[in-house]
């Protein structure tokens, strides 16, 4: 039963059993999207605070905090909880206190390919909805990823993070013409006898390590990246990947008339042909159904741009005796680009029991955590070119003139889609043969924070 709109009846959420009995992955996406409704006003990621995935040996893999209510410390409260459990666990682990809110926070979980799949709440939840979500999310992950294993999660997180956003709050994100939001607009794993289209993906992915110290002066800049092909075409035989005609290894002679693309290293797949590489710069292969990683790559204390954040701390102590932290960070990304889940966590003195704060966007949002003695920052979205502020005021028991050198270093998380640290871009994708009917390429570029320190 459905409402006018296609929707299930409000109150019958927590039954509802989709009526399709294909086993398409899009019937199953637009399932799992049905669950947004909950209760009257009620939205799914409105009544559920995280999702994250677990190893067994209770290694975070998927982190995702929806509300800001409890913080990442109740990963390890869950492990270590449900680990002392003997025999089956049931699905609604434990109860336990969530101090921001004083509210209990309620774990709710499934087990899939030896993976914990876990969501909290502090609402009154139907516990039979948040589980009927869980299952339809795994089966919904199994589609695109072709089976559920810590590997197999590890390696498409970004995709899994973007699955995430689309279902929850139907975002679409990277929207460019090289790239769709998610890395594919439709189940990659459906069938090409039914009809299906088909697609190949290919991921530029890079890990910036940087240690930026107190005078400015870069300390350390190393970039790991790799390129990914994720194949879905029945026919192909053979595929041709161009990248920059400037792109160089080691320290031999520049190439080209353009800015210079340069790795220290650099290794490819065994299936990798490279009597094209050295004269034209392209990679040829006949691509395996799945994914396979073609090429890795490293960069050493050698970025062909600036770092692409900046911070400028002043860190002292007012005349009513507390700490106050002026945080200005500066995003040196190009105009036209922006960093996303940038997140910056300060390290406090010990004994630090409140926070007040001045944010320079009603974006922002900042935390302490006294368990972990840091303020977390926390910038959903952060334009190139511009830069933002905070001013964080501390009471700090026993605050000393020692006390101020315990602040720092600062970490940095963030992501920068359809950016690469090193400049390497695909410049063109070719198929032989020739595909007939519709097919889909696309190409997408993303670059992720390993470790991104900057002292104070």
């Amino acid at each position: 039963m459905t409402l006018d709109n296609g929707e299930p009846p409000v109150h019958q959420a927590a039954l509802f059993v989709c009526e399709h009995t294909s086993t398409d992955p899009v019937c199953k996406h637009q399932c799992v999207a049905w669950f947004r409704i909950k209760d009257r006003n009620k939205t799914r990621e409105q009544m559920i605070c995280q999702i994250f995935i677990l190893s067994s040996k209770g290694d975070r893999l998927i982190y995702k905090d929806f509300r800001g209510e409890a913080g990442s410390d109740v990963v390890g409260t869950f492990y270590e909880k449900v680990t002392a459990l003997t025999g089956d666990q049931p699905p609604v682990v434990m109860v336990t206190l969530c101090l921001c809110t004083h509210k209990d926070l309620h774990f709710i979980h499934v087990r899939q390919g030896g993976l914990y799949w876990v969501a909290t709440t502090t609402d009154d939840s139907s516990p039979f909805t948040v589980i009927e979500f869980l299952n339809r999310l795994t089966a919904l992950v199994k589609d695109y990823c072709g089976t559920l294993s810590e590997k197999l999660v590890q390696m498409n997180f970004a995709l899994i993070y973007e699955l995430l956003d689309e279902v929850l709050f139907g975002a679409e994100t990277q929207q460019s013409k090289v790239a769709p939001g998610s890395a594919a607009t439709r189940p990659i794993q459906c069938s090409r006898e039914q009809g299906g289209k088909s697609e190949i993906f290919v991921d530029v992915i890079e890990r910036m390590s940087v240690v930026i110290g107190s005078n400015g002066v870069v300390m350390k800049a190393d970039v790991e990246g790799e390129i990914k092909v994720k194949c879905y075409m029945s026919n192909c035989s053979e595929m041709r990947i161009g990248l920059n005609e400037e792109f160089s290894i080691g320290k031999s002679q520049l190439r080209g008339y353009g800015a210079a693309v340069r790795v220290d290293e650099c290794s490819f797949h065994q299936a990798v042909r490279l009597d094209e590489f050295d004269s034209h710069r392209i990679l040829r292969l006949c691509p395996s159904q799945g994914e396979q990683t073609v090429m890795q790559y490293q960069l050493s204390n050698d970025l062909p741009s600036a770092p692409p954040f900046r911070l400028f701390p002043t860190v002292e102590r007012d005349s009513g005796g507390r700490l106050l932290m002026y945080m200005k960070l500066r995003c040196d990304l190009p105009p036209k680009t922006a960093a996303i889940n940038v997140c910056a966590t300060v390290p406090v003195p010990k004994g630090s029991v409140s926070l007040s704060q001045e944010l320079s966007s009603p974006d922002q949002s900042s935390e302490l955590k006294p368990q972990s003695r840091a303020v977390v920052w926390q910038i959903p979205r952060f334009p190139g070119g511009t830069q933002l502020c905070a001013l964080f005021k501390l009471e700090v028991a026993g605050l000393s003139s020692a006390s101020l050198l315990e602040v720092g270093p600062v970490g940095l998380s963030f992501e920068l889609p359809k950016v690469t640290a090193t400049g390497l871009q695909i410049r063109f994708l070719r198929l032989s043969p020739v595909q007939p009917g519709p097919s889909q390429r696309w190409v997408r570029y993303v670059t992720h924070s390993d470790s991104y320190t900057l002292r104070i």
